[in-house]
Formats: C-alpha cells, structure tokens, sequence
C-alpha cells in the first residue's frame, strides 16, 4: 500500500503472497488469527501488468511469487516461460539478460524485482538500470516509472545515429537519438516516436561511459563525457542533492563534478568517440582532458567485461548448456498424449517359448509393423523383447564436446544394426506454440533448435527439457535414424541404429527436414558425402557418377537438342487460409497446391524437393490416399473411413472442418 519497508509487517496466507504494514490496513496490531487480504477472499485479483482486476487472471506457477496477470498481457513479454502446469511470469527472469540476448543466463541467479510492475534484474550494478530505486535489498521501483513527461524528457542530438549527418531527423521520445527516416528505411512517422533501443526496454546502466549534456555545461554547447554511478558510491552531499526515481548521478571527465540526470539527457559513448572534437581549433582544455580521460577508462571497463566473459566462456565450455533432464513427453498447452484401450491394441503371434520373443530378429508382427507390444496384451510375457519405449532400454552414452560441432553423443557399448538407441522427448507443443517459440528465438538471435515434428499438430521440443538424445548431431551419413512407433497408442519418436556401431562412436542421425528451426546452415560433419548444409539432400554414388557424365560431356561440347519442359502451375492462393501473397509450391508432380510459410509453421522456405502436408495422413503422417478438396487434411488406407464425406459442391470430398 505504502511502498515502504519497516516493521509491523503482517502476510495474506492466501495465494497473493502480499505483506502489509498493520496501519495501512486500518488494524491496531498483528491478527492472532489467520490474515487473508480483501482480494483473496473475493477471488477477484488484479493483473500485475494492466492492473485490472478481474476473475480471467491466472497465477504465476511459482509457489512463492502470488503474481496474477491476463494471459494477453503475460504474453506480451518475452521474458515469461510458459510450462504444462501454466507459466513463469516476468518477474523470474533477467530484462537486461534478456535484451542482451543472453537468454540461459536471464533465468538464472538471484533476482531484483520491482514493486510495480513486471520488471526483474540480476542484483548488482551489471544488470540494474541506472535511476532505479531500491526499496529493500531484493525489492525495487524500476527507472519505467519516472514522474518525467515526453515532453520535457529528452535532449535530442543534431545528427543521425546511423550516417552521422544533419538535416530532417526523426527524434526519439525517450532517449537523444536521432535519425534521417531513409536510414531506417521508414516513412516520417507521426505523433511520438521511440527508437528500437528504446521499445525493446533497453537501459543505461551502472559503470557505463556516457555523453551527458546539462544545458550550456561548462560554457560550451557539446555533449560532455561521463561515467554512470551508483547512487551509494557517490559522495553525501551528492547524494542529498534532489532527484527523482529514472534520474542517476554522473562523473564528468575533465573537471570531475558530479550531477544528477535522466535518460533523455544520456546517450551511451562507444570505442573511436574520442575523436569527437578532432580538427577544431577552439577546444576547451578542459574537454581535452575530459576526451583522453573517457577513453582510457572506457578501454578499462572494456577489459574488465572481456576478462569477466572469458572466464565465463571457459567455465560454461567445461558442461553443456542447462536444460532440465526428463524421461517422458511432457505436455504444453492444448496437446493430449493419446492412451489406447487395451482391447485396441495390436497382438502378436510370438510365444513365450520362442528363443527370442518380439527381439530384433525375431517374426514379430508388432515390430515389423513398429507398434511396441504392451505387457498386459503380449502373448510373451515378461519375456517380450519389444518393450524398449516403455522400459527405456537405453544403452549406455555419454555426453562430449566435440571440435566444429559443439556437444555430442557417444555410445559406451557396441550396438547392433536396428536395435533402439534412445527416445526423442522433450515438450510436446501444438503448431501455435512452435511458431511463437521459433519466432522468440529468432528475436533473441538462438541458433540451435530441438524442435522434430511427430504429427502435424504435435512437436516435440528438447530444447528446455530433453534427455540425451538431444545431444545427437547431424550427418549426412549417419549411423541412426529415427522411427514414428506406436505405443500405447500413441505416436512416439525412436531413434534406431543404422549399422552395427562399435563402443566409442559418435551418435547421429540426419536431420533432413523433420527438425524445424534450421535454416540454412553449414553442415560440419565431415562425412564424404556431405551436402555442405542442414537440410540438403547428402551427395550419393550416383550423383557423382552423373557429375563425371557432365564433365566429360563438356569436354566434346556435342550440341544436343533441349527438351522444353512445361513449366508446372500453382494455385495463386495458400490452400490453408485461401489468401494470396508470397507462397510456398509444392514439388510433387502434377500437384498445384501452394502455402504461406507462416500457414506451414516455417521461417524460411524448405531447401531441396519439398512435398506439401496434403501428400500424408493427418493422423499416422504415412501417405495419404483421401484428400479434403477443401484444405489440407488427408488420410492415408487405415484413417481414411469416415473422415471425408461429399460435399455440395459438386459432391467434392471434404473432412469435417467444413459444412
């Protein structure tokens, strides 16, 4: 209520976690009873984001936090994490981490919060914004909330931040930078404008070497160098002088006075500034000194964060990067985890007599067939070798760095050609899900993706949450592969020895184009046959022999006549949502169909001959037989009863999405 620490503190034991002083409640000392706040008592808490109250809120998934919020408003920060049980809001994650890009670390440590909004940083200056104020030791009002107006807030410069010339420049709200429209490539936005700096939540901070201009500091015009200091480490008397919350004391260089300014009046100072007043005569020797000092201590900073982020480098290359270690799927959000009755599942003929029941090379139709046996239905028994999903059968591996291609996988024991590896698991997310989560990690510049497609609505993500087959690397000759099997009913993702593989061998399997995420990016497995990157076709024997066929037809440069071949048409709208614009064509012949990339849950187009999701079944993803005229839901000889019906339409087929 009062935003203050003290004593005669009393806590609600309902789910808000709020603690409140005993006179701001009106009460004449501490409840002998149980305290439960007016808002746990209504059920009608107020979102920590928009502050409105309301019965649509939803609580923060950790136990102590007691933050509610609007799943709209949650959402706009890329800082919360959303998890099957609901989500972690902003408040236990890093904002400056988090806009640094450095996302494993934003997580991790201890937290500042602030008290009015969903703001968090790391204690100690090297995350803080500077012009936050601190309430208690883990508790803050972030620099967001200065009583400061737009319009009496910043002290734009006269030059363009990109091209550093005059002329027409877009002023930012916010913060002094400046910039010609042609250089963001924008049109002159009207109304108020902030910097991409700016909306992204990126803040000044303790430690920084700054320009900081006063009004006519020191009788000249220029922006003055300084260094952004902590309120404590400044002197009393500074300390006293009066201020607001988002304002933080500088140290000019050159004449070493102190003041208080804002963010508006700051713009950072970066290596090569010192030449800022080169070739003019008329130079105060006092901002001479003050250039020389700005450089010299920002090449001492400079050192200190690169001597700090080596030794972080070093620690972090020892181990691989966090994930949380599990051994199921865990589900996200809206997808299920299919369970089959016991009388839908398959049976075999094999016998608990058989030398090796369901085994490797054994006749078993539920292996050959890739449907694990279940123990309760098994003729075998306790005997039955087809078990590996549900017992996990792992061999044993380990995980290691290798040279180009970061972490790996090798196996401890020798494996024999088609026995199972591991299980692909990790969290089991709908297409919704894995466009946000694709689009996240582009915005944070992520480059390594876990996310392998089980069905068209289903994918797994290993990426927080694996095991060790997320470990696994690419080759273009790989000696595993992996396998949709059925078990229990539902569809699971194994990954199954190519060849016989001798203790000591590196793990891996192709990626293809099962994995989304990857774009285009440079293939290191050094095999003989590798296509130079992530989702191209690998070279094969008769591919070289075709190219040797091309040289030597060069050679006797024979003209030949040219087979004109007729240009295959597409349609000229996405046959998901039926609207036109830049499209994605289907390569399978005499097929029109084409798809939006955002429709097809892609960031860039698929690389080599690529087949729309119309040509597989929308339940067991095998090739599809019956196809909805109407979208691209198909099923293949098992799926397809029931599930199309003629339309009106000239008795076209169509699936149930339609009337």
């Amino acid at each position: 209520i009062c935003e203050s620490s003290g004593e005669s503190l009393v806590s609600c034991e309902g789910e808000c976690c709020s603690v409140f002083h005993v006179e701001c409640l009106g009460l004449q000392s501490v409840p002998e009873e149980k305290f439960i706040c007016t808002e746990c008592k209504n059920g009608e808490h107020t979102c920590f984001s928009c502050k409105l109250p309301g019965k649509d809120v939803k609580r923060c998934s950790v136990s102590t936090c007691g933050k509610f919020y609007h799943e709209a408003c949650v959402r706009k920060f890329a800082t919360a994490l959303f998890e099957s049980r609901g989500f972690r809001c902003p408040q236990h994650c890093c904002t400056a981490c988090s806009v640094d890009k450095d996302i494993h670390k934003a997580s991790k440590g201890r937290m500042v919060r602030c008290f009015r909004c969903p703001i968090a940083y790391h204690s100690g200056d090297g995350c803080i914004a500077a012009g936050s104020l601190f309430v208690s030791s883990h508790i803050l009002i972030c620099s967001n909330h200065s009583k400061r107006t737009h319009s009496s807030s910043a002290v734009n410069v006269g030059f363009c931040f990109v091209c550093a010339r005059g002329g027409k420049l877009l002023c930012c709200e916010s913060c002094p930078a400046s910039f010609h429209p042609e250089c963001l490539n924008i049109e002159m936005p009207e109304g108020c404008w902030n910097c991409n700096d700016c909306k992204a939540g990126k803040k000044l901070r303790y430690k920084q070497i700054v320009w900081v201009k006063l009004g006519n500091y020191r009788q000249v015009h220029w922006w003055w160098p300084a260094e952004i200091c902590n309120p404590r480490s400044v002197p009393l008397n500074i300390q006293g002088l009066k201020h607001d919350i988002g304002d933080f004391p500088v140290f000019f260089f050159g004449s070493h006075d102190y003041y208080w300014v804002h963010q508006g009046r700051v713009f950072p100072y970066v290596e090569g500034d010192k030449s800022f007043a080169e070739g003019q005569t008329s130079i105060n020797k006092t901002f001479k000194k003050a250039l020389e000092e700005a450089a010299k201590r920002f090449q001492e900073l400079k050192a200190q964060r690169e001597s700090k982020e080596a030794l972080e480098i070093e620690r972090n290359s020892r181990k691989p990067p966090p994930y949380k270690h599990i051994k199921s799927n865990k589900v996200i959000g809206k997808v299920q985890i299919q369970v089959a009755d016991l009388s839908e599942i398959p049976r075999c003929n094999c016998k608990p007599s058989d030398e090796n029941p369901c085994g490797l090379e054994s006749e078993c139709l539920n292996r050959m067939l890739q449907y694990e046996c279940h123990p309760q239905v098994c003729p075998a028994g306790e005997r039955c070798q087809n078990q590996c999903f549900t017992k996990r059968l792992y061999p044993d591996a380990e995980i290691i760095k290798t040279d180009r291609r970061g972490w790996g996988l090798r196996t401890k024991r020798s494996i024999k050609k088609g026995e199972f590896v591991n299980e692909y698991v990790g969290e089991l997310i709908d297409e919704e899900e894995c466009r946000l989560r694709i689009k996240r990690a582009h915005e944070n510049s992520v480059t390594n993706f876990y996310m392998l497609t089980v069905t068209k609505d289903r994918i797994i993500d290993a990426g927080p949450k694996g095991n060790y087959s997320r470990f696994m690397n690419h080759s273009c000759n790989p000696n595993c592969e992996t396998q949709k099997w059925t078990v229990n009913g539902d569809i699971r993702v194994g990954l199954f020895a190519l060849c016989d593989i001798p203790a000591g061998m590196e793990l891996t399997f192709n990626y293809n184009l099962d994995c989304l995420g990857n774009g285009r990016t440079e293939c290191h497995c050094g095999a003989e046959n590798c296509s130079g990157f992530l989702g191209v076709r690998p070279k094969t024997a008769f591919a070289t022999a075709n190219e040797e066929k091309v040289k030597n037809a060069k050679l006797k440069q024979k003209k030949r006549k040219i087979k004109t071949e007729q240009k295959q048409m597409h349609e000229d709208n996405c046959f998901q949502c039926g609207d036109g614009g830049e499209l994605v064509m289907c390569d399978k012949k005499d097929c029109p169909k084409a798809y939006h990339l955002l429709c097809l849950n892609l960031t860039q187009p698929p690389f080599g001959k690529w087949e729309c999701p119309w040509h597989q079944c929308d339940v067991c993803s095998n090739p599809a037989v019956s196809f909805c005229e109407f979208c691209p839901h198909s099923f293949c000889r098992d799926h397809e009863k029931g599930a199309l019906v003629a339309s009106a339409l000239d008795g076209r087929l169509c699936c149930s999405a339609h009337d």
